[in-house]
């Protein structure tokens, strides 16, 4: 279980790097319904994961490595087309990215965070983990990973779960923060929140190149070993 929590670690943290739904929660905790929106936001984070990962696990089975331990080669297959998905990501943020002098243009439905009640909060959370595509592919890649090794179902959810958790500590610690620190928190969370919005292209084009790469390197010496 160690090599398959070791082998999507870089994607968990891929997934908790992901600036928009920080800049979203951090959004959520200047509002009045702080206290219920930032919880609801992230156990729709864990939920989205949690969907993408049973169904990528349900698929993959713990019986699909070889006899020899060696990844079963669809496996590999898959985490190609998820590297050249994170590929095509990275380049498209990059080029998309706001030209010097410039704000970063924000989505639109971040204009009505203030008025979002804890069940959109929920659901706008899990649609962000489990449906945007950076994010579904590197969760769908950390799910392929671990199921790869071989291991059974129930350590692979063990896995899947610890995966999960730390994929949250981009939504989740805003929310500690603010629980933590109260209104000592407003200036660092506008920090965060303002450096997230600034470079969010940047850090996701990176991102994705560095962990697609990954993927396809992988998925090559799974191919070939």
């Amino acid at each position: 279980m160690g090599e398959a929590i070791g082998g999507s670690l870089p994607l968990a943290i891929g997934v908790a790097l992901s600036p928009i739904p920080i800049i979203a929660v951090v959004l959520m905790l200047t509002t009045p319904r702080a206290r219920v929106n930032g919880p609801a936001f992230v156990v729709g984070w864990l939920a989205g994961l949690g969907v993408v990962g049973a169904i990528m696990l349900a698929i993959a089975g713990p019986a699909d490595a070889s006899s020899s331990g060696a990844p079963a080669t669809w496996v590999s297959w898959v985490k190609i087309f998820l590297g050249l998905g994170l590929l095509l990501v990275a380049v498209r943020q990059f080029r998309g990215r706001p030209k010097a002098g410039d704000d970063a243009a924000l989505p639109k439905w971040m204009g009505t965070i203030d008025q979002i009640k804890p069940p959109a909060a929920f659901g706008l959370a899990a649609a962000l983990a489990g449906a945007n595509p950076k994010n579904l592919l590197l969760a769908a890649g950390g799910a392929a990973s671990i199921a790869q090794t071989g291991i059974s179902g129930t350590q692979q959810v063990i896995a899947y779960v610890i995966f999960a958790l730390i994929g949250t500590l981009g939504v989740g610690i805003p929310v500690g923060i603010y629980f933590v620190m109260g209104e000592r928190s407003a200036r660092l969370l506008a920090g965060l929140k303002d450096w997230m919005g600034r470079h969010n292209a940047v850090i996701m084009s990176v991102l994705c190149l560095i962990i697609g790469a990954k993927l396809i390197g992988d998925a090559i010496s799974g191919l070939t070993g």
